[in-house]
């Protein structure tokens, strides 16, 4: 069997935030024009909070307006540069050679698009990638996710359908939204985690690290 350590990415291995970043990274390199529509996607983001729209609804809208249709190559290549600009967690660095030296194969889950989730994996030598999965038309990006975002209970089970053999040994995480992925982890450990995800290792008796 497969044993696995599955690492959340925004705020986890990464020091920030990635999607709007993303968004405002690509458009000022394809489409600097788009950046006048950022107001746009707050409103929406604004939606999501009062419940009027599903999260993966709100980042349809935003990639419609900071991105529209994108050739593969050109995602691929921006991506791949978007990825050499993140911040990285020192301790997610160290705890990865850790888990590499235990026999584990990492995993990186998040909600992020994989299209550019994957290059920040490369970057970290994590070869295996669950992520909110894109619609394409051939080799042209559409703004629309292709089934779930990655995000909260979907992200539990679509680890589990695309590892269904794999034992998950270790998850880390900083946000209360990886609650059901950290619950069906052998060790749980909230990475600086959120006040909520706080609260809720307290209860578990989850462990608790620092990786600034």
């Amino acid at each position: 069997m497969m044993r696995i350590a599955v690492y959340d990415m925004d705020l986890t291995v990464t020091a920030w935030p990635t999607y709007t970043r993303w968004l405002v990274f690509w458009a000022r390199r394809r489409a600097p024009w788009r950046l006048a529509l950022l107001p746009m996607a707050g409103v929406a983001a604004v939606g999501y909070r009062l419940g009027l729209l599903p999260r993966g609804r709100v980042k349809e809208i935003a990639q419609a307006l900071l991105m529209g249709p994108a050739a593969r190559a050109e995602v691929a290549a921006a991506a791949t540069a978007f990825a050499a600009t993140v911040p990285l967690r020192p301790g997610a660095l160290a705890q990865l050679a850790a888990d590499r030296k235990a026999g584990l194969e990492p995993v990186l889950a998040t909600a992020s698009h994989a299209f550019y989730a994957g290059a920040i994996a490369a970057r970290v030598g994590i070869g295996t990638v669950v992520a909110t999965r894109s619609v394409w038309a051939g080799d042209r990006l559409l703004p629309a996710i292709d089934g779930e975002n990655c995000y909260g209970p979907a992200k539990a089970a679509m680890i589990a359908t695309a590892l269904p053999e794999a034992a998950i040994v270790r998850a880390y995480s900083d946000h209360v939204s990886d609650a059901w992925l950290l619950a069906a982890a052998s060790e749980a450990v909230a990475v600086n985690p959120s006040r909520a995800l706080s609260r809720l290792a307290a209860t578990r008796g989850w462990r608790i690290v620092d990786w600034r």
